[in-house]
């Protein structure tokens, strides 16, 4: 495995309330982890930064994840632990009242990965053959009114309220994570990002840059760019990690 982490301010927001990380864990295993700070919420730059501080915390201290059930059990509790931190926390400072998070966390492993969210941060996988995937559910307005089928995917696109969250980290009360496990294989590539990113390039663009023949952080970069040139409205940020293709694959062909 390979990875990338890149987090920007975007051309026109005053603060980067994105954070992030990619983390190795004593047993090998990698948590990339990509948290977008609400915006128009007070400290939404303390939320996400507390996010992926206490997720970090809990992963270096975490037992060898073996199985994908330990994978997602320590993601749930994980992030439902994250919100109630950040709950007390804005309880406790009056600065920070209202503030919130999303969050996506992949945990990567040699033969599998499970990926966990509350917001519209966004996971996908892509293969070698640039097919793209987005494995999480954006908890949002308008993806309800997708899945209810009053308007369709690409108006969504471009609906007024697509920034409306139902779920966010820091919450009152039980906030449930989105869980999901996927087999991997060579050459796949895990993408976490912001909505700064997936507001700005279709899948097609976001599949085409990240499998290009450059290294991963040149290709991470690179989408940056791409969003930035786009508008680069919002902060962009992303986390990627990337199944390299073992010899032994390449001698089967």
């Amino acid at each position: 495995m390979q990875s990338a982490f890149i987090s920007d301010q975007g051309k026109v927001r005053r603060l980067n309330e994105d954070a992030g990380g990619i983390y190795l864990h004593p047993q090998g295993h990698l948590l990339a982890v990509v948290a977008d700070g609400m915006g128009g919420h007070r400290a939404g730059d303390v939320a996400s930064k507390m996010a992926v501080n206490k997720i970090h915390e809990l992963w270096m201290d975490s037992p060898a994840i073996i199985k994908p059930v330990d994978a997602e059990r320590w993601l749930q509790s994980s992030i439902e632990n994250i919100n109630e931190n950040l709950h007390l926390y804005a309880k406790a400072n009056k600065d920070c009242e209202g503030m919130g998070t999303t969050i996506v966390a992949a945990i990567c492993t040699d033969e599998f990965v499970t990926i966990g969210n509350v917001g519209d941060s966004r996971g996908y996988i892509i293969s070698q053959a640039r097919k793209i995937r987005q494995v999480t559910e954006d908890h949002s307005f308008v993806n309800a009114l997708v899945q209810s089928g009053e308007i369709t995917k690409q108006d969504a696109e471009h609906h007024p309220r697509k920034n409306l969250l139902l779920k966010s980290l820091g919450s009152d009360g039980l906030v449930k994570p989105s869980i999901s496990t996927i087999t991997i294989d060579d050459g796949n590539i895990i993408l976490l990002c912001s909505d700064g990113l997936s507001n700005k390039l279709d899948e097609i663009i976001l599949a085409d840059t990240i499998t290009q023949a450059i290294s991963l952080n040149e290709r991470a970069s690179k989408m940056v760019d791409i969003a930035n040139d786009n508008g680069g409205e919002d902060n962009i940020t992303i986390a990627a990690v990337e199944y390299i293709v073992s010899e032994e694959s390449e001698d089967k062909k």
